[in-house]
């Protein structure tokens, strides 16, 4: 069993237990190292942080082993190409347990969510659906592109780097997720997927996360600079705790209330994959930002912090009360908007910082039941199977 804040079980004991992995992989090293200068039988100039070259005689060029307390997460010297030793071991056990929650949306069945949507659902339950794959197609896309462009090129060490490849092949999954929903259904694609344009409730997240977001893919952004580090691990926090960690934890809920009456089971299903993801996305992030707020001098404005979390609930709030504009049975845009306050106070609590709406009251206490999925997909027999490794999330 697995908390938020430490969803792969890293406490103080397993810390020091892989201190002791990484000290013994760098007299490994050192070891390799005393071999490898013993063969030079020409004094040759190290290089650092790229992979040597040959000179025009041949001769083979020597370099210093990468330590891993040199390691930074930005700004680092060491050679990116080389794993290990690693500093932040972490990081690499994301990555084995992302691989656990393998899945493609072929493997569940939808025929019964045909039924329901046609058959089942009424005009307020169409409305909700349809609105809330129209804003996830659009984000996932977004999340992607902010990962494999802006993000994962700015980190200096690699077991970070491997992770946030990953996630932005399951970025690409989830949009494949949306598609297949939408297609299966046999919705109106070009309409689905240009509400994000038409509808000002999306539009306004949208453009939110665009504005917050696309700041980072500058080309001259130079995180030696103070100022672009901050703008930098503004947008981080943003992204990890916001829009993955509040945004898409919260926007699946609608949908999960359909599935807690019977209905929509099979896109329900996915979600609950794709909200195991997401759980991960975001503590790894907010990880990362604690990191670079260990090796940097970073102080951030009070004040942006404070805007950026009001900034957020405003738009949540537009958007739950738009697909909610007609509470469905067991759930309204009151109960979507508290809950949202409630995860963002829990957020800033693993961010180290104040919580932005205190006294705000969990709503939908099943919904972290959703992230409890203990079930993956056995691709041999095509069936669902429990987890034999992986354990319940307690949040708390």
């Amino acid at each position: 069993m697995y908390n938020w804040d430490d969803p792969l079980g890293l406490g103080k004991k397993e810390e020091a237990k892989e201190a002791t992995i990484a000290q013994d992989v760098q007299k490994e090293v050192k070891a390799e190292e005393i071999v490898a200068r013993a063969e030079v039988t020409e004094k040759v100039t190290p290089v650092v942080n790229h992979t040597p070259e040959n000179t025009e005689n041949n001769a083979r060029v020597a370099v210093d082993p990468v330590k891993a307390d040199d390691k930074r997460v930005v700004n680092g010297q060491t050679d990116i190409n080389q794993l290990a030793p690693f500093k932040y071991p972490w990081a690499w056990k994301y990555f084995l347990n992302a691989n656990k929650n393998h899945w493609t949306p072929l493997d569940i069945n939808m025929t019964s969510d045909v039924h329901d949507f046609h058959h089942k659902l009424n005009d307020d339950e169409r409305h909700v659906y349809t609105n809330v794959l129209s804003y996830l197609t659009t984000s996932d896309i977004l999340a992607m592109r902010n990962i494999g462009l802006a993000v994962m090129e700015k980190m200096t060490a690699p077991e970070l780097q491997i992770y946030q490849a990953r996630q932005v092949y399951e970025e690409a999954l989830h949009t494949w997720t949306y598609q297949h929903c939408i297609e299966t259904i046999g919705l109106d694609q070009g309409e689905i997927y240009n509400r994000y344009r038409v509808v000002p409730e999306i539009n306004q997240k949208i453009q939110i996360a665009n504005r917050r977001l696309d700041s980072v893919l500058r080309s001259d952004m130079d995180l030696t600079n103070k100022d672009d580090l901050h703008e930098f691990v503004m947008a981080y926090i943003f992204f990890a705790a916001i829009f993955e960690g509040c945004w898409f934890y919260n926007g699946f809920s609608p949908i999960f209330s359909l599935q807690r009456r019977g209905l929509m089971k099979g896109t329900a299903e996915q979600f609950q994959y794709i909200m195991r993801d997401e759980v991960m996305h975001a503590s790894f992030g907010i990880r990362v930002v604690k990191q670079i707020f260990a090796e940097n001098d970073i102080k951030l404005d009070p004040k942006a912090i404070r805007d950026m979390w009001d900034e957020s609930e405003t738009a949540e709030s537009s958007y739950a009360k738009y697909i909610l504009k007609s509470p469905i049975l067991g759930y309204n845009a009151q109960d979507h908007s508290e809950q949202f306050r409630y995860i963002a106070n829990r957020r800033a609590r693993s961010l180290g910082m104040e919580e932005p709406f205190p006294g705000a009251q969990c709503t939908l206490g099943w919904l972290d039941e959703q992230s409890n999925l203990r079930k993956e997909k056995n691709f041999f027999e095509t069936r669902v199977t429990e987890y034999q490794t992986g354990g319940a999330l307690s949040w708390d």
